[in-house]
């Protein structure tokens, strides 16, 4: 019975896969594979976030450019293209060269070469894409913001024209006095003498006057309320504008027109103020004042009567000092100038109320300067490699293409090395050998199998 034959240990050893060896794969070679692995990913990520900055960049320059519709379109067109092709290149490049650059003055022009091509990145695509992302926000923020501009000078000179409103229980309260005294007079009061004489007709005629100042300051309040009501209608209609849906442009058209007759409206609330006629009203009073002649018809009333007068006069300068203060001080109040509307691009509005959109912008700037960060990735992982060598190919970390490919490779070396060495010379001393025919090695075979007879006398 035959005996079973041995394993083996080189056919076994064979046969045994090569990952099943246990030996560790290094570092460095793991890293080169999986660089060559993801060129092609990092070549298609560096493409999508080019051609998304394009996109954006389009939309975000289609709004400042004027004209016809179809140049406006290719205008927009070409320069997204050349923004998205100028991204895609100078990223490309640089994980081409940037890794691979390993002194010193060489990485740090490289990185500075980043660091400026990102700033013109930035200043050619990123505040596009920011006016793309969050322009029609802006343009509302600043509607709103100009509202609450308007309603503030709406309130102020509301407040002024109808400061003038409360001098009229003053003036009220003046006219009702002279009115009282004149009463008095009548019945002798002041002068001791009933009827209507010089002091009578002179109390009056002050109160007459006092009281058409304050009917003018009383109708003066309805045309203020009047327009302030005018201009709350106006301020409505803007917040409307501001938070209902639509193209922000025929919005932003509309709220110019309401913000054009709000100052109209603010405007007007200023000149119907009637400080300057109560002023006005209040100098004439006593700089106009003249003191009758006395009428009585014995000295003693006359001279009564004129020391009345000149009491009366007193009064009415008191009366007109305290109006002239009081409107010199609603006088003194700052005008208002409400700003004039000024109609936004979302790109200008973007740009004006940067730091209220940094979502925006940081989301705008992400997408053209992320491949930096596999550039840097990239650097970080072409020092290791180098740090640490590539090693040589060993039959545990080779796979079997490698390996076939490795023969192939030592077979092609070795025959190029024996086309390209020189035959060998006969040497001159070694005697001539007849070639072997073919029944030589039957001969030999032979005589090997036969022993000598003294040979074997000689061992019995």
């Amino acid at each position: 019975m035959p005996m079973p034959l041995a394993a083996d240990p080189a056919a076994s050893s064979s046969r045994t896969p090569l990952h099943s060896t246990g030996a560790a794969v290094p570092a460095s070679l793991l890293l080169s594979r999986g660089v060559a692995r993801l060129e092609v990913m990092l070549k298609l990520t560096t493409a999508i976030l080019a051609l998304a900055a394009g996109v954006y960049t389009y939309l975000g320059v289609r709004e400042l450019l004027d004209g016809s519709p179809t140049t406006v379109f290719f205008a927009a067109l070409i320069y997204s293209v050349a923004v998205s092709v100028g991204i895609y290149a100078f990223w490309v490049f640089l994980m081409q060269f940037m890794p691979h650059v390993v002194d010193r003055t060489g990485r740090v022009l490289m990185f500075g070469c980043m660091v400026f091509g990102s700033l013109m990145i930035v200043a050619m695509s990123s505040w596009l894409n920011a006016s793309a992302l969050a322009g029609g926000a802006a343009i509302r923020q600043h509607l709103a913001i100009t509202v609450q501009d308007y309603t503030r000078d709406l309130d102020a000179a509301n407040s002024n024209a109808i400061a003038a409103q409360g001098l009229l229980p003053d003036i009220q309260i003046a006219s009702s006095r002279f009115a009282k005294l004149a009463d008095a007079e009548r019945a002798g009061s002041l002068t001791g003498t009933s009827g209507s004489g010089t002091v009578v007709q002179l109390l009056t005629q002050m109160s007459g006057q006092l009281d058409s100042l304050g009917k003018e300051v009383e109708a003066s309040g309805k045309r203020v309320s009047s327009l302030f009501e005018e201009g709350g209608k106006h301020l409505a209609r803007m917040r409307e504008m501001v938070s209902e849906r639509g193209p922000i442009s025929e919005r932003s058209d509309g709220f110019a027109t309401e913000s054009l007759a709000l100052m109209g409206v603010i405007a007007n609330l200023q000149q119907t103020s009637v400080a300057p006629a109560v002023k006005r009203a209040a100098a004439s009073l006593s700089s106009s004042f003249i003191a009758p002649a006395a009428g009585g018809r014995s000295a003693d009333l006359a001279e009564r009567q004129t020391a009345v007068v000149g009491k009366v006069e007193g009064a009415i300068a008191a009366q007109a000092a305290s109006l002239a203060g009081a409107a010199d001080k609603i006088l003194e109040m700052p005008r208002i100038e409400p700003a004039r509307f000024q109609t936004l691009s979302p790109a200008e509005a973007v740009l004006r109320y940067a730091g209220d959109f940094i979502p925006s912008w940081a989301g705008a700037i992400s997408i053209d300067l992320m491949p930096a960060v596999l550039v840097l990735i990239l650097c970080v992982v072409h020092a290791a490699i180098r740090r640490e060598g590539l090693p040589a190919a060993s039959a545990s970390a080779m796979t079997a293409a490698e390996m076939m490919a490795a023969l192939r490779m030592a077979r092609e070396v070795e025959l190029a090395s024996q086309a390209l060495r020189p035959p060998a010379e006969p040497k001159v001393n070694e005697p001539f050998k007849a070639p072997a025919t073919a029944d030589e090695p039957a001969v030999a075979a032979a005589d090997e199998n036969v022993t000598a007879l003294s040979s074997a006398r000689h061992v019995k």
